[in-house]
């Protein structure tokens, strides 16, 4: 049985997981003209009829602070959700719109933590995020300033950390210490290449995920997880005890 397992794989779905037991995803990039995600109003608005068209009730979007490359702050981003807000509401879109941030795990974050100058969502969450590269050299300090201000990290697409693959003790060891840990969906469906995908699908089944997110930056990424929805992960998807319906 495990050689034609592992000749054949395990078998799809019979039908596609329906997304709205997710309820809301909580890592986008849809204000438009703020950073790498959507360019125009109109992709905004496009991206938006597809999470409603997908199940989706909510998205919490969460624009890049990051250095010089996005130098964003809570004003410019809430500026960008308040109109956003008002062409969903014109255009009559069965979705609710919030914003918190990605904040990138570096040297400007530390002051950001202690004037308090943080975009968060649902309990106090915090979306972060790691170079691709290498661990970071903050990331014990931003952990623990995050903590003492009374937030709650989530630690964005951790299956992309390349430097942390396969080390589920520190990812045990970060839960522990109420530290979130967040997944792409789009992982699962080999976009970001096998290593990541096999690091989600690894996570989820040892029930390490508190967080799954889109991570959607235009729509072709809503497009290619609508194809993959009948993918064998989703029954273990099933059993997690997720955090996102609860935003």
């Amino acid at each position: 049985m495990s050689i034609l397992k592992s000749l054949f794989g395990p078998k799809k779905r019979s039908t596609p997981f329906d997304i709205s037991q997710l309820g809301a995803d909580m890592h986008s990039h849809l204000i438009p003209g703020i950073d790498d995600g959507a360019p125009t109003m109109e992709h905004s608005i496009a991206m938006l009829n597809k999470f409603a068209q997908l199940g989706y009730r909510k998205v919490i979007t969460t624009p890049h602070i990051l250095g010089e490359v996005h130098p964003n702050t809570s004003e410019i981003i809430l500026t960008g959700l308040a109109e956003v807000q008002a062409e969903i509401k014109r255009l009559q879109i069965p979705i609710e719109l919030e914003a918190a941030a990605e904040y990138y795990c570096d040297e400007t974050l530390l002051p950001k933590i202690k004037a308090k100058e943080i975009l968060s969502f649902g309990n106090n969450y915090v979306l972060m995020e790691y170079s691709m590269l290498h661990a970071s050299q903050y990331e014990a300090q931003a952990l623990f300033e995050l903590q003492v201000a009374g937030y709650v990290p989530v630690l964005a697409h951790f299956e992309r950390y390349p430097y942390y693959h396969g080390n589920f003790e520190k990812v045990e060891q970060l839960r522990e210490r109420n530290i979130k840990i967040q997944v792409n969906l789009g992982s699962l469906t080999g976009h970001y290449g096998p290593g990541v995908r096999k690091m989600a699908e690894e996570l989820i089944q040892k029930g390490l995920v508190d967080f799954l997110g889109s991570d959607c930056h235009r729509i072709e990424h809503l497009m290619l997880l609508e194809q993959h929805l009948t993918l064998p992960i989703f029954n273990d998807i099933e059993k997690l005890k997720l955090l996102n319906p609860s935003l």
